[in-house]
């Protein structure tokens, strides 16, 4: 078997006998980088499955799901390869394959590759070339396979009717999704479904990580910036409301004791909102990471070596670009107290009604702040002048959401009052760019024993920290009981 390359995430490729190892060893630091096909059943499998462990002649080794499918195995429905993190072996690679499979995660591929191509810049044919090459499958297969993993997800937990599966995954019909299930999985929707259907308990899903997740720690982070009534924590629960398109609800969040993965109830009036904002949710706690090698890596550091003990941290996310915006700006020169109070204001004069326990609105949209009159909320003239302008080029569909890490830190800094701390602060939390880099920040300066920094300092100190500095920020941060 030719070795499986795990990118950017990785500092090594995974040889045969080190899936071997993973898989007798059933470790769970490899869950979703690989998965084991059985020969002798057809079916392939996480390598945390519980079954007993097939022998290694009937065994071959797949780097993404898709991959398995395209070869004839189908999923095991007993480790369910479904809810295994999203795979890191693509990442790093290639700019445009990355770019590619962070749409297809949110649900942008669901039709023909064409338009879906030039979003990307490339022609079709060069996608699918990069796509055979990268991933050993087509763009569209890959798309395919993942949007009916997830409904296969939403069929095993979850107690969404059948048709709205459907809708969630992409299908316009209910036959056109059988008909697809069937054809991909061997089985059929009614053969996976569990339990009775009904959505009173909206929709319930595991949402599976790499151990260690440091739950309390990100909790804190949240703590400290959470805007009543849009988000609320209690005990080891998060919720949210949230907007996703014309969709809205809200959601919740905990971990499930003796499990690296967290329960989450998801209520959300749009079917077809569901998997972008699954996946957005995901994002948000950063479920994707892999910690271990982070580890290795920063604690090569000698400025973080030190930090690099116990829990890693991740990089906790902002709901939308355009909430991190509004937040980097009102933020700007004061406390994250001065700046929650300044903010719940905001989402009290302009954010829209929304029912959930502890939860009583959504945070304004763009259109909702365009043109409206931010007096007396303790902002000053300058900055509700900003917040204004951002709020009307997003009503009219600006958006620094694709590209790479300097082309969005450029088209952010041509807003008004966004400069290189606000527009990278704005990448790091909403985009989860793992290089982001707030140089100028004095949370930075004080860390970094910088007495007077410079931006020039800091850049000097975090070269080394590449391409994980958000990473270093947050160490630093977290070491200080920064509050940013």
């Amino acid at each position: 078997m030719p070795s499986l390359a795990c990118g950017k995430l990785a500092d090594m490729k995974l040889t045969h006998d080190q899936c071997e190892q993973a898989r007798l060893a059933r470790d769970s630091r490899f869950d979703g980088r690989f998965f084991t096909a059985v020969k002798s059943t057809g079916i392939y499998c996480r390598p945390v499955c519980p079954a007993p462990p097939p022998k290694p002649e009937n065994v071959e080794y797949f780097d993404n799901a898709a991959s398995a499918a395209a070869a004839g195995y189908r999923p095991c429905l007993r480790c369910r390869p479904e809810t295994a993190p999203l795979s890191p072996a693509w990442r790093g690679s290639e700019t445009t394959v990355e770019r590619a499979l962070g749409l297809i995660h949110a649900g942008e591929l669901d039709g023909p590759l064409g338009p879906f191509s030039e979003r990307l810049g490339v022609s079709d044919r060069h996608l699918r070339r990069l796509f055979q090459c990268h991933l050993g499958v087509s763009p569209l297969n890959y798309a395919l396979n993942h949007r009916l993993l997830f409904a296969k997800q939403l069929l095993a937990e979850s107690q969404l009717p059948v048709m709205d599966v459907a809708l969630a995954c992409g299908f316009q019909s209910r036959r056109r999704f059988n008909d697809a299930f069937v054809r991909q999985f061997r089985l059929t929707p009614s053969q996976v479904r569990r339990g009775a259907v009904g959505q009173s308990q909206g929709c319930c899903l595991t949402l599976n990580y790499r151990p260690p997740l440091d739950w309390a720690g990100l909790l804190r982070f949240l703590s400290e910036r959470a805007l009543p009534g849009v988000e609320a924590i209690e005990g080891e629960v998060y919720r949210r409301t949230f907007r996703w398109q014309q969709a809205c609800g809200w959601f919740e969040l905990s971990p499930i004791v003796g499990k690296n993965a967290l329960a989450l109830t998801l209520h959300c009036d749009q079917p077809r909102a569901i998997r972008p904002v699954v996946q957005r949710i995901r994002q948000m706690f950063d479920l994707d990471l892999d910690p271990l090698h982070l580890h290795r890596q920063l604690s090569k550091d000698p400025v973080l070596a030190g930090q690099c003990g116990g829990e890693m941290v991740r990089l906790p996310g902002i709901w939308s670009e355009f909430e991190a915006l509004v937040r980097a700006i009102v933020g700007q020169q004061i406390s994250v107290k001065g700046a929650r109070t300044i903010l719940t204001r905001l989402c009290e004069r302009f954010g829209s009604p929304m029912a959930g326990p502890q939860l009583g609105r959504t945070f304004p949209q763009a259109a909702q702040l365009a043109g409206a009159d931010l007096s007396g909320l303790g902002l000053t003239q300058t900055r509700a002048g900003w917040i204004s302008h951002i709020a009307q080029c997003y009503s009219q569909g600006f958006s620094a959401g694709e590209g790479d890490l300097a082309s969005r830190v450029a088209t952010l800094k041509t807003l008004k009052g966004v400069g290189d701390w606000t527009a990278h602060y704005v990448c790091m939390r909403a985009f989860g760019e793992s290089d982001a880099f707030v140089a100028s920040d004095l949370g930075l300066y004080h860390a970094l024993g910088l007495e007077k920094g410079t931006p020039k300092q800091t850049l000097a100190a975090a070269e080394s920290w590449r391409p994980w500095r958000a990473y270093g920020v947050m160490l630093l941060w977290s070491s200080l009981g920064e509050k940013r």
